[in-house]
Order: C-alpha cells, then structure tokens, then sequence
C-alpha cells in the first residue's frame, strides 16, 4: 500500500469494480477502515464520476475524488480476455471484490461469483443492483430516484398536501445501499475466518430506500394507512420540527413528555400542560397545527441564537437549519475530524468528509487521495508477480492502463 496500515481491516484485500456512488460508497468505507481497496476502471473512460464536473480542482472531478480517497486505481478491460484474466489471477487471493453492474454483466464475462469460488473459495463476492437478483424487477437498472420514488420515501417528504413529490437531497439510497453492502460484506467475512467459506451477498437500492421507511411502515402496518408527508414534522412525536423564530428556523425535538414539559416552562407557556388537546404525546401529534402556531407566537419574540442558547443551557434538544458550507465550518463538525484535507497528485490539497466510525484502538482515517487514472496499475500488477515486460505487453495490446507519465511521476 502506499501508506502505513491503519484501522481495523489492516491486512483485508478488497477488489473495487464499482462505479458511480452506491458501490464506491462501500469500498470507501471499506478503504476508510484500512482494508487494501483496488478500484479497477474501465479502460479509456474510466469511472462515469470522472466526467461529473463541473465542479473540478485542476480539472480533476470533486464527485470522483470525494468518492475514491484510500483507493489505489488499476485500469483493466475486461473486454479483453488478457484483462480478465489479469482480474482473476488477483482476485485468486483477494477476500472481497464488490461489483454494481447490471445483472447479467458479470456472467457474460465469466466472472460471476459461480466462476470466481472455483479459484478462491474463500472469496466474498459483493453485488449492488437497483433491485435485486430476484423478484419481478430484479432485470430493470436502477438510479437513487427510482429507488426513492418506489420505495415509499418521495411520498412522505415534502409539504403534503397536494404539493408537488419532493425527493431527499442527498442520494440515500445509493448512500445507504453501500452501508448495507459494507455491512453485509464484512458479516460474511466474520464467518470466513470461522468456517474458511466464502460467499455471496447482495442489495439494492430499492431495499436501501425500505429500510428508510420504518416508522412510516409501522403505522402503515397497524391502521391500513399510508402516512403522509408532514414537511419537517414527525408522523410519531409532537412537537419535533422546524418552528420559525424572529430572523429564521430552528429545529426542536421535544418528544416526551418530559422535555414537552421543561419546553413548556422555558418558553412561558406552563398552561399548556393543562390544555386537554396536548395530553401526551398522542394528543399533540393530533393538535400539532394548533401547537406550533401557539409555539411559533413565542419563537417570533427572539432570534434563532437566543432561542438556540436559551434551549441548549435548559438541555431541550435544538439545532439551527445549516446550509452545506456551514456544517463544514460548525466547530463540532471540526472537531470530530469530519472534514479533512488530503494531498492530491494533480488537485494539490483538497478537502473531504472524513470517517463517522471512531474507533479507540484501531482508528480509521482518511490517508491518501483518490486516484489519478490508472495511477497504481503497474504496482499492483508487479504485486502479483507480473515483471516490468509483461505489464508494458499487456499495456501494448490494450489490456491495461498505465496512465499517463506525468500523472504518474507526480503522484510518486
């Protein structure tokens, strides 16, 4: 590796061949703890995030860089029976590969987890598709907005009430699709070391978007009701939203009747304990409009950081609204090392959001950049034994990649 082993997955071999988010968001986190993640690109076009820009560094894609950090990158074609069996004699010894092709892709190319267990028996083999392997929809390709369209999700964000479908901002279930892999991978890792078996796991993001929809589902289940969207509001607990003050938004969450009650006393409404409407939680969920406009009356009379100060001190959870550039720059954020900069061969310093796992003895970090197209290629191939002619033959006849000179004497 280029940098000194870290983390809890030192020593752990993982073979990258996704593209896009939900797949690299896996082997991030994977490269993140301090597995070894090769990410293999296509040959000539590479990864579909090189080409998301702009925004670009030194005409380098942000969304690639921010998507591939503690990777080294090896470009193959796999198109090419030289590159295939380049990738098989690596993953003979590798612990995981992960893929995010559509479903046939992999067979037809004669590395599908069926071909790879007869080499590497061991071998765990991570797939993320837009539906699945099975079921009705498991042959249609998948994107984060399809996912949260049919998953439920669109229907309950936004303003309701005959407003046009809102999806979340941030691509979840592509987000959270590589979570679950990452989860599931390392699940089957765990029973590798016991049993010496590899296997195969899967996901989707049309799974990663149910398992956003818990609450919603459960009062789906009891009353034969689809919840709808509520804005900022909460289907269970009242009252846990936005609420306007003098010069804006906060969010408050006082969702019990103990925090109900001290909220009560801080803002100098103790009456409404009283008031039959909002006995328990039940009865505020019911009556939350005539709530939060007896609420906002008080918010109006001070600004959201007097409002934000007076909650903290009487310990009612309360946050202000932050844009993007402010959750970089809010103090918390830096303290737990959740931005962090890293040195790029051609972008130079660059920042990225760092790692949400703290561990006590094996810390996690964020190391080394992402790479420059096909930056480790002749590296990692002279790690399996290739000699410096063979790796320039393959390159001749348009297996491999090397990358440009330049590109690779500055990374060095």
């Amino acid at each position: 590796m280029t940098t000194a082993p870290f983390g809890p997955l030192q020593g752990v071999k993982v073979i990258d061949l996704t593209h896009q988010m939900a797949g690299p968001t896996c082997g991030l986190f994977l490269a993140d703890m301090g597995a070894d993640v090769v990410k293999v690109e296509k040959i000539g076009i590479g990864d579909d995030t090189r080409r998301m820009s702009p925004p670009a560094i030194e005409g380098e894609s942000a969304a690639f860089m921010m998507m591939n950090r503690n990777k080294r990158g090896i470009v193959l074609d796999l198109k090419h029976e030289a590159g295939r069996d380049v990738l098989k004699k690596i993953l003979e010894t590798t612990d995981i590969v992960i893929e995010n092709y559509r479903a046939d892709t992999m067979a037809k190319l004669g590395l599908a987890y069926e071909d790879l267990k007869a080499v590497n028996p061991g071998l765990i083999y991570g797939s993320i598709s837009g539906f699945g392997k099975t079921g009705p929809y498991a042959d249609r390709g998948g994107f984060d907005l399809i996912a949260q369209a049919m998953s439920g999700i669109m229907s309950c964000t936004g303003e309701g009430g005959g407003r046009a479908p809102v999806k979340v901002g941030p691509p979840v279930c592509d987000i959270t699709a590589g979570l679950l892999l990452a989860m599931g991978v390392l699940a089957a890792y765990t029973r590798r070391l016991k049993t010496g078996e590899g296997q195969a796991v899967e996901t989707s993001l049309l799974e990663a978007g149910i398992t956003h929809t818990y609450w919603q589902s459960a009062i789906c289940f009891a009353t034969g009701v689809a919840p709808e969207a509520l804005g900022t509001g909460h289907p269970l607990s009242a009252p846990y939203q936005a609420v306007a003050t003098r010069d804006g938004h906060i969010v408050i969450g006082a969702a019990n009747d103990k925090l109900w009650s001290g909220l009560l006393d801080i803002i100098g409404l103790p009456h409404l304990a009283d008031d039959p409407r909002f006995q328990g939680n039940a009865g505020r969920r019911e009556h939350v409009d005539d709530l939060i406009l007896l609420l906002e009356a008080v918010f109006a009379t001070k600004t959201s950081e007097e409002w934000l100060a007076i909650l903290a001190e009487n310990g009612i959870p309360a946050g202000p609204i932050n844009d993007v550039k402010q959750m970089h720059e809010d103090p918390h954020t830096l303290a737990r090392e959740m931005v962090v900069e890293v040195e790029h061969p051609v972008a130079g310093s660059v920042q990225t959001i760092g790692h949400p796992i703290k561990f006590q003895a094996t810390p996690g970090k964020v190391a080394s950049a992402a790479p420059v197209f096909g930056q480790h290629t002749a590296d990692v191939l002279g790690e399996y034994g290739y000699g410096e002619a063979e790796i320039q033959a393959l390159a001749d006849a348009g297996a491999i990649h090397l990358g440009a000179a330049p590109a690779r004497a500055a990374a060095e």
